[in-house]
């Protein structure tokens, strides 16, 4: 009895040990940032009776001859793949008004269409920017542009523009911002978030200097049709002399209010094309078939519903102006395209606390500043791509909410 009381207890059996995995995410992950609007619309997503003047898309309706050219492709078995370059349809009807429009010589082998004016921008700056190359981006800018150049380890440098231009962009102080290790310039006008459109002296100053020194101009043209005063819309492809140091990028998306059929284009010489076509075949490989039919009913049809919708976007612009010149602590300007207004509040306050404060308690939603560069923390981005009652109410609470602010 006293030996079996001495042994020990059976040992019980290890459990076996597992390693925590993590995530083994790319170090360059780390340059995206968590998007403003993004957050902004995903806690409006949690709350009732919300306004929102934060979205960059078209609420006007597609037009009817755009939809059925969609649905005559589905009915007629248009489910496949295009060439990777894109239909052979819609390379010539891009070419042929393109070329017209800006009156240059185009190729079909000078276009590349892409899935939306996204994967354009990201192919041209994913695969040219590197350790060492400095690109000019304008300070605030669509939020796309400095992510992607930091990923592949490019350098940024911001031009700020400045409420009291009417965020116009000085081409003195960009070719002043040149210098040996500038690679390329960043240009986007009408502009995201300040709705400036440069004019053709900004433009042929700037793409003039950048050929001269073998500087790299890529140019983000989705809003160069919703030009709302009585202008000429200053294209990259109409102030260049060639294309060799040229990538100008759009889509349907505005123009046409098409933003969820994801069709874009690049517009470069034919070396780039054909650099930009192997890259294209490993990220979507094509774009959306039936949209690019529609595409091709877009450009090809009759143009009187763009000057329709601009038409309709210049209304709301002159609304939205006279409003926010009559909200206590704002500052504005005339934007002269996109549908975008981008007023300054005093120096002193963090627009992104007041977005969230104007959110929760006014049940607005608007974009703040820093969700588009670093010298714009004091603004609100408005996008009037509402109707004019939706913009008057939105400011029937905004007003009297601002007026009881103590800044």
């Amino acid at each position: 009895m006293a030996d079996t009381a001495n042994k020990s207890a059976p040992t019980p059996p290890r459990k076996p040990k597992y390693r925590k995995t993590k995530a083994r995410w790319h170090p360059a992950m780390q340059a995206i940032p968590v998007p403003g609007i993004r957050r902004m619309v995903n806690l409006a997503s949690t709350m009732k009776d919300v306004i929102h003047l934060s979205i960059g898309q078209p609420d006007l309706p597609t037009p009817k001859h755009i939809i059925d050219a969609y649905v005559d492709a589905l009915h007629a078995g248009q489910t496949g793949y295009t060439m990777d370059a894109g239909l052979p349809e819609l390379l010539v009807a891009l070419r042929d008004y393109y070329s017209k429009r800006y009156d240059r010589k185009l190729t079909r082998d000078n276009i590349l269409v892409t899935s939306g004016a996204t994967e354009a921008m990201y192919l041209a700056l994913s695969a040219t920017s590197a350790p060492g190359r400095q690109f000019i981006v304008t300070d605030p800018s669509f939020l796309l542009y400095a992510p992607l150049i930091r990923m592949n380890g490019g350098e940024v440098k911001f031009i700020p523009t400045r409420i009291e231009n009417n965020h116009q962009l000085d081409p003195d102080e960009v070719i002043k911002a040149m210098g040996p290790r500038t690679f390329a310039i960043v240009l986007n006008s009408p502009n995201n978030p300040t709705g400036a459109v440069y004019p053709r002296s900004t433009i042929e100053s700037i793409v003039e200097e950048c050929a001269y020194r073998g500087i790299q101009v890529f140019s983000d043209e989705v809003y160069d049709h919703l030009i709302l005063d009585d202008e000429e819309y200053a294209s990259v492809l109409r102030c260049s002399v060639d294309l060799d140091n040229i990538m100008c990028i759009s889509s349907f998306s505005k123009t046409f209010s098409m933003a969820g059929l994801r069709v874009g284009w690049v517009i470069s010489s034919q070396a780039t094309i054909k650099s930009l076509r192997r890259y294209h075949m490993f990220t979507t490989s094509v774009a959306n078939t039936p949209s690019q039919f529609a595409g091709v009913a877009a450009l090809t049809g009759d143009q009187q519903c763009v000057r329709d919708m601009n038409n309709i976007y210049r209304e709301r612009r002159d609304r939205i102006v006279e409003l926010i010149d009559q909200t206590p602590h704002m500052t504005g300007y005339k934007p002269g395209g996109a549908f975008f207004a981008f007023p300054d509040l005093p120096l002193h306050v963090d627009g992104s606390d007041l977005a969230l404060r104007m959110l929760k308690e006014t049940g607005v939603c608007v974009v703040p500043g820093d969700a588009f560069g670093e010298s714009t923390t004091n603004a609100l981005r408005f996008s009037f791509s509402a109707s004019v009652e939706t913009i008057e109410e939105a400011f029937d609470r905004i007003i009297p909410w601002m007026a009881k602010q103590n800044f």
